[in-house]
């Protein structure tokens, strides 16, 4: 993914993920709801993500779709995060996790079957 988006643009864009296409309006009320934005800045991040190709617009009522897939976003990041922090080893992003002792029965029970499913 070429496309590399900020924590504000990502919180716009999860908007659209969890409820689909809807008027930049409507993105700034649940903003202004869940974060305490106000119209300004979820316009202004709004047009930054149009810029990047992230968010289509279409009128009437100023439309937005996402142009781009969460999990499109999410696996950049994800290797981003392993490359940045741990070497391109996604071993150590494990082993920390793994070490800090953070982790619940339950997810180290779901990351043993993502694992035998990849067998």
């Amino acid at each position: 993914m070429s496309i590399k988006l900020f924590d504000s643009e990502l919180k716009v864009m999860d908007v659209l993920w969890r409820e689909g296409d809807m008027t930049a309006k409507r993105i700034s009320d649940i903003l202004k709801e869940e974060i305490g934005w106000n119209m300004n800045t979820t316009y202004t991040v709004i047009k930054k993500c149009i810029g990047k190709g992230a968010i289509g617009r279409s009128e009437p009522n100023f439309m937005c779709r996402p142009l781009i897939a969460k999990e499109t976003v999410q696996e950049a990041e994800a290797q981003e995060l392993v490359g940045k922090l741990f070497d391109g080893s996604p071993n150590l992003l494990f082993a920390s996790l793994l070490g800090s002792g953070k982790l619940s029965d339950e997810q180290i029970q779901k990351l043993r079957q993502m694992i035998d499913d990849l067998k």
